[in-house]
């Protein structure tokens, strides 16, 4: 059966090259690569003589159209004595060819010649335009960066806004890192450190696609490091109110696990460090008197911990409990039941937020409550024992049996404190944590 143009398209790779006949010869050859390339088999001097093959070029740049006509001028040359392999190589006609020979092999050369140069041509300037910053972005965004976040109109801003106009036209493979530090130091002009940051973020994934579809060798933007561009003072940070609210907004907006949005906004309203909360186990927890007892071995100063457990803190550890399976840690292990969390999984879970918050690290949440707390007036002593901050002297020995009443009105104040925070702005869906939050 000859070819068709649906049947030519339909032809996949395999793991071998393969070959698809036409009639008279013509055939395309299949590259596990999944490039098409057309090719003709004929004979010098009828069908004894040994058979020949010669290359045309790949499809679809010679339509089919464009191969049969090329077999046809091909067998022609054949018939009369000319070898088209020959011809291709640059051999010129012998000189006892006919004038007949001679001036069709001259016609052949010029017309196939001239479209193959007209061919080669317009293949590289689709090329060019296929792999230029701003067409390759925008294949990045539609297969990759849209499907997979949860809040592409972000991804979207930074290629249209600060990407494109500076290095659209340019070829993917000619970014350098010059280019991207030109991009954020434009960025950073403006007063915008934490967007110029997440703009080489954005440039870091988009190379990194571009590597994997062999466009080009080396990532630019991944050379660069983060704290070259956005120093990040963690000593220094207290998150206002309303980066609180863009933080936790955007955390329930991201394409992380859900219990890991869980453990990150219980790090804010419990004000324990990282280690407390994810090795918690379920037999530390009192659900039921929205309590948690940390036991001393788990605790910095080898001192027994108390944590009023707020409404929300309690709703949350109870949405938890369904999806830990059965175990008996609070945050299991993806790969084992029997096993807590890594120390580092929140880290890399915070790191992957695309957020225009100041630089921050986890154990900020601790210093962002006790900081705002101060602010609203709360007992400094009922701060630090939330902290557990242990106070030395006669205070701290007294203070170690009182506070507990006082703490648990001052953290669930806490909790309806934050949750105002995430009312502001875009409202999102995020639980049922003492309030029902609904899309906007």
């Amino acid at each position: 059966m000859p070819l068709t143009d649906t049947k030519l398209k339909a032809l996949k790779p395999r793991d071998k090259s393969y070959q698809e006949a036409d009639e008279g010869g013509l055939f395309v050859e299949v590259l596990p690569s999944g490039q098409k390339t057309w090719r003709l088999r004929y004979r010098m001097g009828g069908r004894g003589a040994k058979q020949e093959k010669v290359t045309l070029g790949e499809y679809p740049v010679y339509s089919l159209g464009d191969a049969r006509a090329w077999r046809e001028a091909s067998k022609a040359l054949a018939a009369r004595g000319v070898s088209p392999m020959a011809l291709k190589r640059g051999d010129l006609v012998s000189a006892d060819a006919t004038p007949a020979a001679k001036e069709l092999a001259d016609s052949y050369l010029k017309h196939w010649c001239q479209k193959t140069t007209e061919k080669a041509r317009a293949k590289e300037e689709q090329r060019q335009q296929e792999d230029s910053v701003a067409a390759f972005a925008w294949r990045w965004f539609a297969e990759i960066a849209e499907p997979s976040n949860s809040n592409p109109r972000n991804v979207r801003r930074v290629l249209e806004k600060d990407i494109i106009p500076a290095i659209g036209t340019q070829q993917v493979s000619d970014v350098t890192v010059e280019d991207v530090l030109a991009i954020t130091d434009r960025i950073k002009a403006r007063g915008a450190d934490q967007m110029a940051l997440q703009t080489r973020n954005v440039l870091k994934r988009l190379f990194a696609y571009a590597i994997a579809r062999q466009k080009m060798q080396f990532n630019p933007a991944a050379a660069i490091e983060a704290k070259f561009i956005a120093q990040a003072r963690s000593r220094d940070v207290a998150l206002s109110p309303e980066e609180v609210g863009r933080l936790l907004r955007g955390i329930y907006q991201s394409g992380m696990k859900r219990a890991h949005k869980l453990a990150l906004h219980l790090l804010i309203l419990c004000m324990v460090r990282k280690t407390e909360l994810v090795h918690a186990r379920w037999e530390e927890l009192d659900l039921e008197n929205a309590e948690w007892c940390i036991p001393m071995e788990r605790m910095k100063k080898d001192r027994p911990h108390f944590v009023p457990l707020s409404r929300q803190a309690v709703a949350m550890f109870e949405e938890l409990k369904g999806l830990a399976g059965g175990s008996q840690w609070v945050f299991p292990s993806r790969s084992s039941l029997y096993q807590p969390i890594s120390q580092s999984t929140l880290n890399v879970a915070v790191r992957a937020l695309e957020l225009d918050v100041r630089d921050f690290v986890i154990h900020d949440f601790r210093r962002t409550a006790s900081t705002l707390l101060h602010e609203a007036g709360f007992n400094s002593d009922w701060i630090e024992k939330s902290l557990a901050h242990e106070q030395k002297g006669i205070r701290g020995v007294y203070n170690r049996a009182q506070y507990a009443e006082q703490r648990r009105d001052m953290l669930q104040w806490w909790a309806d404190f934050v949750d105002n925070q995430i009312d502001e702005g875009r409202k999102v869906i995020i639980g049922r944590f003492g309030k029902t939050y609904q899309a906007a």
